[in-house]
């Protein structure tokens, strides 16, 4: 087979994707969705040996709004409903909001707001379960926080379980997707947010000790592995809950509830 030009390898290895309700296949489905602008995209995964006039007008517009593509060696679709699926070499994740990018994301949500009051954004490294992802984004929305941002490598896209999960509050909150969220930290200090990460290190400085009522992002890492130590260097500070008993670490959809309301409680106090 000959590599298509401008095609970048992945692994050669099979792709398995669990069969879901934020997924679209078939060249045709994806080309008019894409064409007509329905719905939203997150990541496109096509077979390398697909080729053809259609392929390449997807892959063509799929760059032109920085949509993420995986070229890979074969798909595999797995789980209920799986065996009912042609999908002709490709499939399509979908989002049931639009991903913003950073520039779009500061334009709307500058550290200070209009009012003189401290905007809050939460940040989720890596998180990959669609049910947490959700849970985080209703928390943001209740406790007045401006957006949430996610990464677009090893991240679970916003799609209809997230949408579910969030009861409602994903069409109301902007959502970003950023490629390189060290690099975007950066970008976020620069604009003048203070950078704060969930930890459980022992050294780590206590919630209720810190002060919060500063234009920040507080971010979570994803389930079991926590924060990546690249993204962990970029935190002005680190953060612990305090807790009783054997535990010693929260869910991460409750850490970032815990987080949130606490920040909206010093804000709120602190413009009295």
């Amino acid at each position: 087979m000959v590599e298509m030009p401008g095609r970048k390898k992945k692994n050669g290895q099979e792709k398995r994707i669990r069969f879901s309700d934020d997924l679209l296949w078939g060249v045709h489905p994806v080309f008019e969705a894409l064409q007509e602008k329905k719905g939203y995209f997150s990541e496109i995964i096509i077979q390398k040996d697909r080729q053809g006039a259609r392929i390449e007008e997807i892959i063509a517009m799929a760059r032109s709004r920085q949509i993420k593509l995986t070229f890979v060696s074969s798909i595999r679709l797995t789980g209920d409903g799986a065996s009912r699926v042609r999908h002709q070499g490709i499939i399509a994740r979908t989002s049931e909001t639009e991903l913003l990018s950073l520039e779009e994301f500061l334009q709307k949500h500058p550290s200070k707001r209009e009012d003189g009051t401290n905007t809050r954004l939460m940040i989720c490294d890596s998180l990959q379960d669609p049910h947490n992802l959700g849970a985080i984004i209703r928390s943001a929305l209740a406790s007045g926080a401006g957006g949430v941002i996610i990464t677009r490598e090893r991240s679970v896209s916003p799609g209809g379980t997230v949408a579910k999960s969030s009861a409602g509050a994903l069409s109301h909150i902007d959502i970003c997707q950023v490629t390189n969220l060290v690099s975007a930290l950066k970008v976020l200090k620069k604009a003048g947010y203070w950078v704060f990460g969930a930890v459980k290190d022992d050294d780590a400085s206590s919630l209720y000790d810190t002060d919060l009522a500063v234009p920040a992002c507080f971010i979570v890492g994803s389930e079991g592995r926590g924060i990546r130590s690249l993204v962990r260097k970029e935190c002005d500070m680190l953060l612990s809950i305090p807790m009783e008993g054997r535990l010693d670490s929260l869910n991460s959809s409750v850490a970032a509830a815990v987080i949130l309301f606490e920040a909206m409680r010093q804000n709120v106090s602190a413009h009295g």
